[in-house]
């Protein structure tokens, strides 16, 4: 990773600051869209307390419901009644409560395979952008969420997988994957992920230290490698942080 190619990386004192610092970004990118704004959400553990702050009354009241279109980078293929589903997760803590119901845009389940709800969730996203084809000059998404895992992966993108090669599909079933979970997936590529105006990694707790550490020193990971045509935001809370690094940033 050469300087240039290097992320913005905030650094704050813990995980409900980095949930501030992220709600705030949220909110300062809707503020740049007057139109229709579409908001890819993640899954795991990182984004919890986000959405937790979504929901409250200070933050609830400040965001255009009505004009916000909430998409996910990826999904465990499991039935949305099962505690592991993403979109499940977060229409519990905020999006059922807050969201019109046809805003909410969540990857199929249903279907027979992981690689069927990938092409469904294809169709609909190239429906929702009006192509068949990604423009550099018309990103798909406002904001991309992302987290990373202690593989290195992001979305369901796992290191040294086929997936995180794909340069013509948007979103791909994954059969297997690299971390517990142990459940099929579907993820976003990073062609389609990366057709925003930011991404914005949290990274939060002492737990990813080592891969934030490999991340930082620009291995290739499919966490380093995903990168908006936009801006890439990496939000790390203290805990997180090498040792080397925590009292310059």
């Amino acid at each position: 990773m050469t300087a240039a190619d290097q992320p913005k990386l905030i650094a704050v004192a813990d995980a409900e600051a980095l949930a501030q610092a992220a709600a705030e970004r949220v909110m300062a990118r809707i503020a740049t869209n007057p139109d229709r704004i579409t908001i890819c959400l993640t899954g795991g553990s990182s984004p919890k307390k986000l959405y937790q702050l979504l929901d409250s009354d200070a933050w609830r009241n400040k965001i255009p419901w009505d004009r916000v279109h909430w998409f996910i980078g990826d999904e465990r293929f499991v039935p949305d009644s099962d505690p592991l589903n993403n979109m499940a997760v977060a229409r519990a803590t905020f999006l059922d409560r807050n969201a019109p119901a046809d805003h909410i845009h969540p990857i199929p389940t249903t279907t027979a395979n992981p690689d069927a709800s990938a092409e469904a969730y294809a169709r609909e996203l190239k429906a929702f952008y009006g192509s068949e084809s990604l423009d550099l000059a018309r990103p798909l998404f406002d904001l991309v969420l992302m987290g990373a895992g202690p593989d290195g992966h992001t979305a369901s993108l796992f290191p040294g997988y086929p997936a995180v090669e794909e340069t013509v599909r948007w979103v791909v079933g994954v059969p297997k994957a690299n971390v517990a979970p142990f459940v099929p997936r579907v993820s976003l590529t990073l062609p389609a992920l990366a057709s925003c105006r930011e991404m914005l990694f949290e990274i939060s707790g002492h737990d990813k230290q080592p891969i934030l550490t490999r991340l930082l020193n620009g291995e290739n990971l499919p966490a380093v490698r995903a990168r908006s045509n936009g801006e890439t935001v990496w939000v790390v809370d203290r805990a997180a942080l090498p040792e080397d690094i925590r009292g310059g940033r």
